[in-house]
């Protein structure tokens, strides 16, 4: 894969407000990211809450909603880049926040949970804040800060899961999980009106010649290397997917916990979203300076060796050990990519690829938990973890 050179100075929009839109968009990012992930963990409780009673269907509808919005992002979201292309991302970008606010705030006053259902399918459809905030990012940054910028924004997404589900939970506890969701989507709202009035994209609509000669999603899929990223980013998400949901209950073998589950597990997930956000920046910063591709191999190893670790723990200590480190090579693989795949593609496409990359994101979510637990049931909970060191490296 060799990417396009840019030139290292030039700043791509031609103005001088990419760092106060790099703000602007890290913050709304974070907003949004903490309006989604703080209900996401609670739809299992919150099924029963609707009317679900038979105890046996309550995973069964978990199943089923949680894969209901990776499907149809799938299919919608290489539509939202194809339009950004042409009519703007900073549009785009307004578009997710303001319909993941609408949608969140309806599932908090859903009857049943086949309005729900109803509810996360348009959500799929119509969202999609990080792909549509990563192609407007990518097109006002600096070709020189592509990494370092793409790593800011992957921080902001890596402190919105980890903060998401424990202010979420507060909420919850405080007022219910109704009231949950109503506070999500107001995140997302803010997060709408601060695209809306901070970020700055100097979006000039590209010529019919120019998308006839570059901005057609077979030049897209021509450009050298483009599919090999699309193949990395879905085997990434896949088999990352196939060990983290059954990670909570191997946490709770290996501690043989019968208190505390909650709260162990909240801190192993956040620890490691700390050690990833701070690699995120590094990483990013780094491959800037000595290659994406060179940087992502190596990262891509590292993370799969540990995958791989966190089979051979059988102690809580050992295994909050391995979560840091692992933390810390993981962190800086999805903004790499995420740059990466920014050379690779053209200005014109960049709504198109970063809308590709979501669609093989959701692909990958929607396919991996199936995948890892079937090798769970029949398997036990080390295998998930040897099967994902074996993929990524």
């Amino acid at each position: 894969i060799s990417p396009a050179k840019e030139p290292a100075s030039q700043d791509t929009d031609g103005s001088s407000s990419w760092r106060s839109t790099l703000l602007v968009m890290f913050v709304a990012q974070w907003l949004s990211i903490v309006g989604f992930a703080s209900v996401l963990p609670f739809i299992p409780f919150y099924i029963r809450e609707i009317g679900v009673t038979d105890e046996n269907l309550v995973p069964v509808w978990a199943g089923i909603l949680g894969a209901a919005a990776g499907l149809t992002m799938t299919i919608f979201a290489p539509v939202w880049g194809w339009l950004s292309d042409r009519h703007g991302r900073k549009l785009m970008v307004e578009r997710a926040m303001f319909a993941g606010a609408l949608t969140t705030m309806a599932m908090g006053v859903v009857g049943d949970v086949y309005q729900l259902l109803v509810l996360r399918l348009l959500s799929g459809a119509f969202t999609g804040t990080i792909s549509a905030s990563l192609s407007l990012v990518s097109a006002v940054l600096p070709g020189a800060h592509l990494g370092f910028g793409l790593g800011v924004m992957q921080v902001a997404v890596f402190l919105g899961m980890s903060l998401g589900p424990w202010i979420g939970g507060m909420l919850a506890d405080a007022f219910g999980y109704r009231w949950a969701f109503i506070a999500g989507g107001a995140m997302l709202l803010a997060a709408g009106f601060l695209v809306l009035m901070g970020a700055r994209e100097k979006f000039v609509k590209p010529s019919a010649a120019s998308l006839k000669r570059s901005g057609t999603m077979r030049a897209l899929f021509a450009l050298p290397g483009f599919l090999t990223v699309m193949a990395v980013i879905f085997l990434f998400h896949f088999s990352t997917q196939i060990a983290i949901p059954v990670l909570p209950l191997f946490i709770e073998e290996v501690g043989n916990l019968k208190t505390g589950l909650a709260s162990t597990t909240g801190l192993m997930f956040a620890v490691t979203g700390a050690a990833a956000s701070i690699s995120a920046v590094l990483v990013g910063y780094l491959s800037d300076r000595i290659g994406y591709k060179r940087v992502l191999t190596v990262n891509l190893l590292i993370t799969g060796l540990l995958w791989a670790a966190h089979a051979l723990a059988r102690t809580i200590p050992q295994l909050l050990l391995v979560r840091v480190i692992f933390g810390f090579a993981a962190g800086g693989n999805l903004p790499t990519i995420n740059a990466l795949l920014g050379k690779l593609t053209t200005k014109e496409t960049y709504g198109q690829a970063y809308g590709l990359m979501a669609s093989m994101t959701s692909l990958g979510m929607t396919l991996g938990p199936l995948a890892g637990g079937i090798m769970a049931s029949y398997a036990g909970f080390r295998w998930p973890f040897i099967a994902v060191g074996l993929l990524l490296s």
